[in-house]
């Protein structure tokens, strides 16, 4: 029989050996969260990688459908001969309007914080330029560092993919702001140079005055009665941002689901090894029971 010192001995194995195995289980639990949570995670990355590739086809459709109308227009002033006045290229750093083209949405990459960056170059040379952020994402990052340039913001941007309605609505906000007396109007947006990256650009548009005062404007037919220049510029204007709006929006939807894409590797990566980590402490957890049954045993015995 054991003596009274043996007893308790063994009683304090067992607490040990019981706190170890609480403090084994407990591990295993939280391994088997932590893997559980990532799984999930990559469910919902794959998910929207699929739906993000179902959307890019409609996006790309638009954009086509976009540029068809901007190469017109661009064919319009490159056949007349459009400049911009000299006037304005010198009153450019007093008076000069920046919209900035982006979305709402985020979960894609770089793409906001690229264009941001872009714009914050061209208002260190610009400091008095006006701003017009077109997406919340835009407007929280240049309200950060520019405050006092940000005029207005546009939401609700990045939900469809855009249309010239949109486009127009967009454009009447800008003319409502005085955009006619503004001597340089630049768009700022992203530009789908390939299916996996992207750059930010520019599209300028010409003021009333520099479009009357093409060269060859005269070769077209038009009624000089009429205020044919005023009612160019607005068109041009909307579109420019109609032509933004769906290249940003096709460069955004790509960006996104090359980043789903790699959030989804990335999780299956940490899934493999929280599943290795699992394995090897479950297989601990085993063998330390079967260690204190057997040690109970032969104490027993």
């Amino acid at each position: 029989m054991l003596s009274r010192a043996g007893v308790n001995a063994v009683r304090c194995g067992a607490m040990v050996s019981r706190a170890s195995q609480a403090r084994n289980y407990a591990t295993l639990k939280e391994v088997e969260t932590r893997l559980k949570s990532i799984k999930n995670i990559e469910k919902i990355t794959k998910t929207m990688k699929i739906v993000a590739s179902t959307r890019l086809n409609k996006a790309e459709r638009a954009n086509v459908t976009a540029k068809k109308f901007d190469q017109a227009d661009s064919a319009f002033y490159k056949n007349a001969e459009t400049k911009p006045l000299e006037e304005a290229e010198n009153a450019t750093k007093d008076s000069e309007l920046v919209v900035a083209v982006s979305s709402d949405k985020g979960l894609c990459g770089s793409i906001h914080s690229s264009l941001a960056k872009r714009v914050r170059l061209h208002l260190a040379e610009s400091p008095n330029a006006d701003v017009v952020a077109v997406g919340d994402k835009m407007r929280t990052q240049l309200m950060r560092t520019h405050p006092n340039n940000v005029k207005i913001g546009i939401n609700g941007i990045g939900k469809e993919a855009p249309t010239f309605q949109l486009s127009s609505a967009i454009a009447d906000t800008l003319l409502e702001l005085g955009a006619r007396n503004y001597p340089k109007i630049t768009i700022y947006y992203n530009d789908p140079v390939s299916s996996l990256s992207f750059e930010a650009a520019t599209k300028d548009v010409f003021s009333p005055e520099a479009i009357e005062s093409s060269p060859s404007f005269s070769k077209f037919e038009i009624d000089t009665d009429a205020n044919v220049p005023e009612d160019l510029f607005e068109y041009t204007l909307s579109n420019k941002l109609l032509a933004a709006l769906a290249e940003g929006y096709a460069a955004e939807i790509s960006a996104r689901r090359n980043a789903m894409d790699n959030a989804s590797k990335n999780a299956g990566d940490m899934i493999n090894k929280y599943s290795i980590l699992y394995n090897r402490t479950r297989q601990a957890v085993i063998t330390n029971e079967l260690v204190d049954i057997i040690t109970g045993a032969s104490s027993l015995g």
